[in-house]
């Protein structure tokens, strides 16, 4: 199925449901949440999904698991998503939160058929085992360190919105504390309570976050410079030390 609305479909008594829908650039699918569990593929671009508790940045090559009924939206950068919605009884093993998860070539493969299926398909030839087959290589998947939390109390939670927008290597834990009119002692400890990190190691990481959706038109060199770093070098070392990949997997230019 292709560019139809899951209301249309979600009484299907299919547990698993492919929908494959193209998004103009920049698109933003805003609030909303699914009773089904979703796989969120983007065959091509950069998706950055949003959930009360954090924030997941999709690279190339990527999914993201949204657990049923999670109140989340989606910015689409030059997207053409696969999806699967799938019943919450099917999939017992599905995660609590969103994760981040790579998609493999047979993944990849099994998704591009899966959303040419009509919306009746066969549960019992070829199309049903491919469904089924497709729960089994999710399930094979590993969460990717493609996220940040978000803190739980709305002062902190304002401060890391605004800078996932506007990342700038100039602010400081000072700025952040004067903000919510704290010392930078009592700031940094409560900012670590509710996040687990560091206010610096998490805007440090909201950086290298920023630049996977930059990569798609911006050179290694250019994006290092925007966000900051010292040079491509040190740039290309932190993201590579935090996601496991240098950027310029990431990127069509050098």
């Amino acid at each position: 199925m292709r560019n139809v609305s899951l209301d249309d479909e979600d009484g299907n008594e299919r547990a698993v449901l492919p929908i494959g829908t193209d998004y103009p650039h920049g698109h933003l699918l805003d609030w909303h949440e699914h009773r089904r569990a979703q796989f969120l593929y983007g065959a091509t671009g950069v998706m950055v999904v949003d959930t009360a508790q954090g924030t997941w940045t999709v690279p190339p090559e990527r999914a993201v698991l949204i657990p049923a009924a999670v109140r989340h939206r989606v910015r689409m950068l030059g997207v053409t998503t696969h999806s699967l919605y799938v019943e919450p009884d099917a999939v017992p093993w599905w995660p609590a939160t969103c994760a981040v998860v790579d998609v493999p070539p047979l993944l990849r493969e099994l998704l591009a058929a899966a959303v040419e299926f009509e919306a009746d398909y066969s549960l019992s030839g070829r199309e049903g085992v491919i469904a089924t087959l497709l729960l089994h290589e999710i399930a094979a998947g590993s969460p990717l360190p493609f996220h940040l939390r978000i803190p739980d109390s709305a002062d902190l939670a304002g401060l890391c919105r605004a800078y996932l927008a506007r990342p700038d290597a100039g602010v400081g834990n000072a700025d952040w504390a004067a903000h919510v009119a704290m010392s930078e002692r009592a700031f940094t400890r409560r900012f670590r309570t509710e996040t687990g990190d560091s206010p610096a190691v998490w805007r440090g990481r909201a950086r290298l976050l920023a630049a996977v959706p930059l990569l798609r038109t911006a050179s290694v060199t250019e994006v290092s410079g925007r966000l900051g770093y010292a040079s491509p070098a040190a740039f290309t070392a932190a993201f590579t030390r935090t996601f496991g990949t240098p950027p310029s997997r990431f990127g069509t230019r050098a």
